[in-house]
């Protein structure tokens, strides 16, 4: 399934073949080593499967960042979810995803893209309201997890969509958007992105921005946004703030990653750090469940247990790695690093998932994994989605 995400050329009907926008069609994938039992491009289960880790059904389960239920092996943009992608939500044990919904990098067609995506999403909402259900506040996902529906989240990954006009944050609430990431990895009106060399602050639009959002009890996100802006950003909001999908700098020195400054800065004012599930967990090779949790473990001893969550930044459904889907992921890496927007580490080599958690119960079977490094039913419960809940509870309402 593509949804058209980034659009850095002038023209809202053929947005460049970004990565966010591949991995939207379908989230990478490769062979590495395997920590559990499964395999890449694993047929998605038909029916409830048996818990890895024996509290996993009675916990709150949450993805910070993810692509949704989207099928990976769709091309056409806005096609309608199907049975395959649906029922691999079911088996995710999901209770919610944040989704991104707005347009990225382009101030000239983000707006536009941002309401289309929303229409679509809306549409699909009402059509499979059986399985789906769009969360505003904390109500709503104490409902998805009884109602046993994908509570679905919309965010932001940049705030080009809102031009230079703020009080565009009253629409796209009233729409139901609740998290709204400040930068995507370039500079905008609001601050720097991580690829930004300046590493320039929060800008004066930047802070009227994040006092509006507060106001609207909107939930701030920096993902993607340069160091500076991080820690200004942190500093100026009246309410905790979110990092929805990062790694840890301390253990792979990538923009992408966040300091431990910035870590703990976010987690002493409230705030949630979500560990993902791509390349950037290691400075090279294909990072694997492993390296996940030693990123998990290092924001732990950083942040609190209580500060840490999980956004893959990927697919629920698993990945069918095939020459034609290889040859893809090369073609789109190259074409970022001539626009100058890949992140280091971005390789046509690499996938950006981890291979051996490639299945719809992913998250099941990192806690098992997390179960079996000693860590408490509680703290895992936490990590996989009580945590985010708190916070999302907190400032959503």
């Amino acid at each position: 399934m593509s949804l058209k995400v980034d659009a850095m050329k002038n023209d809202v009907s053929d947005s460049e073949p970004s990565r966010r926008r591949f991995l939207a069609a379908c989230s990478l994938g490769a062979a590495g080593a395997m920590l559990l039992p499964g395999y890449v491009g694993a047929a998605a289960p038909s029916g409830p499967v048996p818990p890895q880790w024996p509290g996993y059904r009675r916990a709150t389960v949450i993805d910070a960042l993810s692509g949704g239920p989207l099928d990976p092996r769709e091309t056409t943009d806005y096609a309608p979810l199907n049975a395959r992608s649906l029922a691999d939500a079911r088996a995710s044990g999901l209770t919610a995803c944040t989704i991104t919904v707005s347009g990225v990098g382009s101030y000239l067609n983000d707006h536009a893209l941002t309401m289309r995506n929303i229409g679509y999403w809306n549409g699909q909402l009402a059509l499979h309201g059986d399985a789906l259900s769009l969360v505003r506040t904390g109500a709503d996902l104490v409902e998805a997890k009884r109602s046993e529906r994908l509570g679905v989240i919309y965010g932001f990954q940049d705030s080009t969509p809102f031009g230079k006009d703020i009080e565009r944050f009253d629409t796209f609430h009233g729409l139901g958007v609740r998290v709204y990431q400040l930068t995507y990895n370039r500079r905008n009106l609001v601050g720097d992105g991580c690829l930004e060399p300046a590493n320039a602050g929060l800008s004066r639009f930047g802070r009227e921005l994040v006092e509006k959002i507060n106001a609207g009890r909107g939930l701030i996100d920096l993902s993607h946004a340069g160091q500076r802006t991080t820690l200004d950003a942190i500093a100026a909001s009246s309410h905790p703030l979110t990092i929805s999908h990062t790694g840890c700098a301390a253990l792979a020195a990538n923009p992408r990653n966040k300091s431990d400054e910035e870590l703990r800065l976010l987690a002493a004012r409230g705030g949630v750090a979500g560990i993902y599930l791509m390349p950037f967990l290691r400075q090279q090779g294909q990072p694997t469940a492993e390296d996940l949790i030693r990123h998990i473990e290092h924001a732990v001893n950083v942040c609190g247990e209580e500060h840490v969550c999980l956004g893959t930044d990927g697919m629920i459904s698993s990945i069918d790695l095939t020459p034609e889907y290889r040859e893809r992921l090369r073609s789109v890496v190259e074409e970022r690093i001539r626009l100058g927007i890949s992140a280091p580490g971005e390789s046509g080599d690499v996938v950006t998932f981890l291979p051996d958690l490639n299945q719809p119960d992913r998250f099941d079977r990192l806690a098992l994994l997390l179960s079996q490094r000693g860590h408490s039913d509680a703290r895992i419960e936490k990590i996989l989605g009580s945590n985010y809940a708190r916070l999302f509870t907190e400032v959503c309402g």
